[in-house]
This record gives C-alpha cells, sequence and structure tokens, in this order.
C-alpha cells in the first residue's frame, strides 16, 4: 500500500458545500463510534450530520485548476473528540463516504484517505433552490435534501448565532474515516482559504443513516439546522492515522 503520508497536498474548489446537521442523544452515538472517539457535545447533545459536497479543480497542490476534476461526494459526519498525547484533541469521525468519481472510489484508501464508495447523484439547483439526492451504488445508503437560502438559524436551533455554528464547524477540520486496514482510521485534514457559511432552510430530508431505527432510536435524533457553503478556495491534508 501507498503511505498516505507521502500522498502531495490536494487543493481545489468547493463549488457547493451542504451541511445538514442533527443533534442527537449522546448514548446513541456512543453505542456506534470506535475507540478512541467519544461525542463531542454541544447543550448537552451530540452533533452529527450529512455532508453534501461538490469538489472542482481537485489536483495536487501545485498543478493547475485546468487539469483538475470534478466529483459529487457525500459524506455521514458524527462530531467527536478522543485523547492524544498532547491532550483532547476535536474533529469528526466519518462512518462513510459516497462519490460519484470512480477515481476517488478506486484511490480512496489507497492512494489518499478514506474509504469512498460509487453512488448516483441528482442534484438541481435554481437560483436559492436546492434539491440533492444520493443513492449508493451498492443500495446501503441514500440520502435526500431539499432547502432554500435563508438568513436565520431554525428558532430551535442548539446553536444561538450562525457565527457560532461556524466556528464550531470551522474547528472541526480534522476528519477521520475507516481505512482498509481493521482497527485503524485515515485522517485527512480540510484547509479553507476564504471559510464562510450561510443558513440553508431544509424542507425535506432524508438519511438511510440517521433513519435508521437499530443505530438510533425513535426520538434520538432531531434535525437542528442546516448550512450552505460555496466558492471556497481549500486544501485536503493526510494527516497520520489512529489506531
Amino acid at each position: 500500500m501507498v503511505d498516505l503520508m507521502r500522498i502531495p497536498t490536494i487543493r481545489g474548489l468547493i463549488d457547493r458545500r451542504v451541511l445538514v446537521n442533527f443533534r442527537v442523544e449522546p448514548n446513541a452515538l456512543a453505542n456506534i463510534l470506535p475507540a478512541p472517539f467519544r461525542p463531542q457535545l454541544v447543550g448537552g447533545f451530540g452533533i452529527a450530520g450529512i455532508c453534501l459536497i461538490r469538489l472542482t479543480q481537485i489536483r495536487p497542490q501545485f498543478f493547475p485548476a485546468t487539469v483538475g476534476i470534478s466529483s459529487e461526494n457525500a459524506a455521514h459526519r458524527i462530531a467527536v473528540e478522543w485523547n492524544a498525547a498532547d491532550g483532547v484533541r476535536t474533529g469528526v469521525y466519518i462512518p462513510r463516504r459516497d462519490t460519484s468519481s470512480m477515481l476517488n472510489a478506486i484511490a480512496g484508501g489507497r492512494l489518499f484517505p478514506g474509504t469512498h464508495h460509487r453512488a448516483r447523484f441528482d442534484v438541481r439547483e435554481i437560483e436559492d433552490e436546492y434539491h440533492i439526492a444520493m443513492h449508493s451504488l451498492d443500495g446501503s445508503a441514500h440520502v435526500l435534501v431539499d432547502g432554500h437560502k435563508t438568513s436565520q438559524l431554525p428558532d430551535d436551533s442548539i446553536f444561538s448565532t450562525v457565527s457560532d455554528v461556524s466556528d464550531f464547524f470551522e474547528a472541526g477540520s480534522l476528519g477521520y474515516s475507516p481505512s482498509s486496514s481493521a482497527h485503524e482510521f485515515d485522517g485527512l485534514e480540510l484547509r479553507s482559504a476564504n471559510w464562510h457559511v450561510e443558513p440553508l432552510a431544509v424542507t425535506k430530508v432524508e438519511s438511510s443513516f440517521f433513519d435508521d431505527c437499530d443505530k438510533f432510536p425513535a426520538g434520538s435524533v432531531t434535525f437542528d439546522h442546516a448550512l450552505l457553503m460555496s466558492g471556497i478556495d481549500h486544501e485536503w491534508h493526510s494527516r497520520e492515522s489512529l489506531c
């Protein structure tokens, strides 16, 4: 296997990123999180969600944008913390990644961090209206989100302001996901040059992951808010794996 620490920095553009977030009973998350991760709490709740991201101009750092590739991608995410030698660290655990790109699916977990599953995406964006659906080719994952731009968070959100929620997710830039090796997690850090989020009002959301009552008993998951990002210059950096 290629040493992931030797993979060059990847650069590109987040053309569109939708983050749909839920507040979750901590015990429900603790039951599905592998060691060494535990839920990161906000107001007594865990935070988990779906990331639906269109990446463009993706290429090694010093290559021109014209050679970059594009893809639609989905990830289920859980805000976590864990103990490290220098103290408590925070980030996200990503139990599953799906992608429209065959290259991502082939190389994920081999040439760059994180196993990726192939999926079909149905995306419609008309002015401020968004419809994004994902169906994995293996039939095990499904996501659907309908929404439109807005100026404020829902009244019952656990976060008080857009600034608060922006800071929370910007700080969670380090993600770990299952690798091809048992009991090992690949690390990937997102660095954004012009981080900016705005609220998205969601009118419909479906997720085969969060709708699974075996994982999340009735009442343990509640929609909290959604965010939209667009036109974000960024880099992906491989990080040391966790065991």
